[in-house]
C-alpha cells in the first residue's frame, strides 16, 4: 500500500529508561531498554493489534506515540509530521488527532469530577486555546451525545465515577477519547480489567465506533483471542522489539517466528479432543533482563531452533511473504 494509505509510521523507535544509583549524588549506571528499535506503520481505518508478554514494551510504545514519553531515538510520523519534534501549540494540535484509552478504568477517571466534566475537559481545554469554537451549551450537548454513542444515558452527566461499574467506566473513557474527533486511538489493554461478558460488549462498541467515525486503532492486549477478533493486522513484540507482523488471519494460521508459534500454542482450543492431541511449545528459561545490550537475536536464549548466526547478528524485520514480515534467520540470511 502507498504512503497515502498510511496514517502513522514509527521508525527506529527506542525508549531507554536510566538506572540510577546513589542518594545525594546520582549516577546513571545503566538503562532499561523498554523499546529497543522498532519499525511499523498503521494504515488508515485498520486496527493493528500489538501482542506480547508483560514487560515487552507494548504500553511504552503507545505512550511514546502519544508523546507522554520523549523517545531516546527514532521518529513517530503522524500524517508525515514527526511528533517528536513538535512543541507547544504544534504538539497540542497534533494530540487532538491521537487519543488514548487506558487499561484501568478505575484509575483513569478523576473521582472528584463528574462524568460530564471528565468528558468535557478536553473540549474546554482546546476551546480555551483557540483550537475549537464551542460555547458552554455546545460542550454540554457534545458530552450528552457522546454518552449516548457509547451506550450510556445522557442523564448520567452529573454522576461521579464511583457510581458506575467497570464496564461503564471504560465506556466513559472511550467517550472522553472520542470527544475531539481523533483519527487514531491508542487502546492500551482496554478490556483486560473487565469480565468476559463485558469485554465482548466493549469490543463490539469499539468495532461499531470504528465503522461510524472512520477510526484507526492501535490495540494492545495480552489475550490472543481478543487480538484475533478485533485486529486487521497483528504485530508480535518480544523484549522491546517486534519479531513478526502480518495480517490477522495469516499470522494465526501460518506463524513464522518461533516465539509467535509458542504464543499461539498456548491458546486453548474449545474442542477437548483436539486440545488433548495438540503439542504445546514450552519455552525454556525466563525472559532476559532488558538492561543488557543485545548483540544477537533477542530470542536467542529461549529459542529451540537457534543457530550460530543468531548469537552474533540481530535479525531485522524483513518481508518474506506478501505483507508478512519476520525477524528470524530461519527465513533469510544476514
Amino acid at each position: 500500500m502507498s504512503d497515502n494509505g498510511v496514517l502513522l509510521q514509527v521508525r527506529g523507535m527506542k525508549m531507554h529508561f536510566p538506572i540510577e544509583s546513589g542518594v545525594i549524588i546520582k549516577k546513571v549506571v545503566g538503562h532499561i531498554r523498554a523499546v529497543d528499535g522498532i519499525d511499523f506503520e498503521i494504515r488508515r481505518g485498520e486496527t493493528l493489534g500489538l501482542v506480547g508478554e508483560s514487560g515487552c514494551g507494548k504500553s511504552t510504545t503507545a505512550r511514546v506515540i502519544a508523546q507522554l514519553y520523549q523517545p531516546t531515538a527514532g521518529e513517530v510520523l503522524f500524517e508525515g509530521t514527526d511528533l517528536c519534534c513538535l512543541k507547544g501549540r504544534g504538539l497540542l494540535e497534533a494530540r487532538k488527532h491521537v487519543q488514548m484509552i487506558f487499561q484501568d478504568p478505575y484509575a483513569s477517571l478523576n473521582p472528584r469530577m463528574t462524568i460530564g466534566d471528565i468528558i468535557a475537559e478536553p473540549l474546554i481545554i482546546y476551546s480555551r486555546r483557540g483550537f475549537l469554537a464551542m460555547s458552554r451549551s455546545d460542550v454540554r450537548k457534545r458530552v450528552e451525545d457522546l454518552l449516548e454513542k457509547v451506550g450510556l444515558s445522557r442523564w448520567f452527566v452529573n454522576r461521579f465515577p464511583h457510581e458506575f461499574s467497570g464496564g461503564q467506566k471504560q465506556r466513559i473513557g472511550i467517550a472522553r477519547a472520542l470527544a475531539l474527533n481523533p483519527k487514531l486511538i491508542l487502546a492500551d489493554e482496554p478490556v483486560s480489567a473487565l469480565d468476559v461478558s463485558i469485554q465482548a460488549q466493549i469490543l463490539n462498541l469499539l468495532h461499531d465506533l470504528q465503522g461510524e467515525f472512520g477510526l484507526t486503532y492501535l490495540f494492545i492486549a495480552h489475550d490472543l483471542a481478543v487480538i484475533r477478533h478485533i485486529s486487521t493486522r497483528v504485530a508480535v513484540m518480544y523484549l522491546g522489539v517486534i519479531v513478526e507482523i502480518a495480517g490477522s488471519g495469516v499470522l494465526y494460521d501460518d506463524p513464522l517466528h518461533p516465539y509467535t508459534k509458542a504464543l499461539l500454542s498456548a491458546v486453548p482450543i474449545p474442542d477437548p479432543a483436539v486440545e488433548r492431541k495438540r503439542q504445546r511449545i514450552i519455552l525454556e528459561g525466563d525472559v532476559p533482563s532488558p538492561d543488557k545490550q543485545r548483540t544477537g537475536c533477542y530470542f536467542y536464549d529461549r529459542c529451540a531452533r537457534r543457530m550460530d548466526v543468531c548469537r552474533d547478528h540481530i535479525p531485522r524485520l524483513t518481508e518474506v511473504k506478501p505483507d508478512h514480515r519476520v525477524a528470524c534467520f530461519l527465513y533469510f540470511k544476514p
